[in-house]
């Protein structure tokens, strides 16, 4: 009786260490799951900029003033996100009429390491029928209209203290001075592109207003920031009825709704990019050839960019390719396709939005898919 008591009591214990091994195991497959997972890019944060305030007033027009309306817009802005995707978290550069320095705007970005910045705007034009929006990026202006704009936005710098310094003796007001934005190409140009181009098409498809399009101009307010930056004009004050419609609850609603789906459509495209090349299994049959490589883009450009700019972070063996009229930017080369979506994810913390792209023996840029069925053969 007392063996088989004894025989009974370790069964019990042999059962409570394999129920203990099985959640160790379970756990241990959980996380890694998570990690698997978390290694997906996602966008976390989003900082909303009201153009000027305080003792900078903006463009005006009959009635309204442009840092009233800016800062309208965008705390509607903010709230459709915040309601709608709440794991977004939402960061205003200010949230009431006081005045923020062009520079500070741009830090705030930097420090909360923002995954998009977004800076509302209303224009103003000496032809009063002008009217309709537009979305800009940061380069090096194309027309007189878009210089002038820039000049006329820059020129609040002006009304801070030690702007010379603050601006690496950048004047506002001098042609020359736009040069340099020659030479300083957002490395996230493609980036702010798209996200901008959605704006646009929603502004005419669904809020029914008059888009002017996507342009590039010399602004200091997104400068330095250091993630895909767009600044947003909603229209123009100096048209009356535009101004009309600017002033209307119902109109800032539809500019803030119109902004707020781009939004969502960025959000959900440069995720499910990012989805694809993760979770992507990679394939035990891929044999190493020479007829494809696989590279990682991490920046675009109108304009050539020093492959030593700070602008990539560190990061070494920077290669640089022109392909129709834009320059790309790329780290890593490998004919193999898993060895190159590794390496993906290490610098997945400095580029979030860095994605894998193929080019020939001929230096020839080929779709991925195309690649793809190359290297299986």
């Amino acid at each position: 009786m007392k063996v088989y008591f004894i025989t009974i009591f370790f069964k019990q214990i042999r059962y409570q260490l394999i129920l203990i091994v099985l959640i160790f195991l379970n756990l241990c497959l959980t996380s890694s799951i998570y990690s698997q997972e978390s290694n997906e890019y996602s966008l976390k944060t989003v900082v909303i900029d009201a153009g000027h305030g305080g003792k900078d007033p903006g463009t005006s027009g009959r009635k309204a003033k442009e840092k009233d309306v800016t800062l309208a817009i965008a705390l509607k802005l903010g709230t459709y996100i915040e309601e709608n995707i709440p794991e977004v978290k939402v960061i205003y550069t200010r949230t009431t009429d006081i005045f923020v320095p062009l520079n500070e705007r741009a830090e705030v970005a930097n420090k909360n390491k923002a995954d998009l910045f977004i800076s509302i705007h209303v224009d103003g034009w000496h032809n009063p029928k002008t009217y309709g929006t537009s979305t800009y990026v940061m380069g090096l202006h194309k027309t007189e209209e878009n210089l002038e704009l820039a000049k006329k936005e820059n020129s609040v710098i002006l009304l801070e203290e030690d702007y010379t310094s603050k601006y690496e003796g950048f004047d506002p007001n001098s042609a020359e001075s736009y040069i340099i934005f020659s030479f300083l190409q957002n490395t996230f140009l493609e980036q702010s592109l798209n996200y901008a181009a959605f704006v646009e098409n929603e502004f005419e498809t669904k809020a029914v207003r008059k888009s002017r399009g996507v342009k590039q101009a010399g602004f200091l307010v997104l400068w330095k920031t250091t993630m895909p930056s767009v600044l947003i004009e909603t229209g123009f004050l100096t048209n009356q009825r535009e101004e009309r419609y600017l002033l209307t609850k119902e109109g800032q609603e539809y500019i803030a709704s119109a902004i707020y789906r781009a939004f969502k459509s960025y959000k959900a495209t440069i995720e499910e990019n990012s989805k694809f090349i993760t979770k992507i299994e990679p394939k035990s049959s891929i044999e190493d050839t020479n007829e494809v490589f696989f590279k990682i883009q991490i920046a675009s450009s109108s304009n050539a960019i020093s492959i030593s700019s700070d602008y990539f972070k560190g990061i070494e063996n920077i290669e640089e390719f022109k392909f129709s009229e834009s320059y790309k930017y790329t780290v890593g080369s490998s004919s193999s396709f898993e060895k190159i979506v590794e390496f993906k994810k290490l610098i997945t913390d400095k580029f979030p939005d860095a994605f894998i792209i193929a080019i020939n023996k001929n230096n020839q840029l080929i779709p991925l898919n195309e690649a793809l069925n190359m290297i299986k053969k």
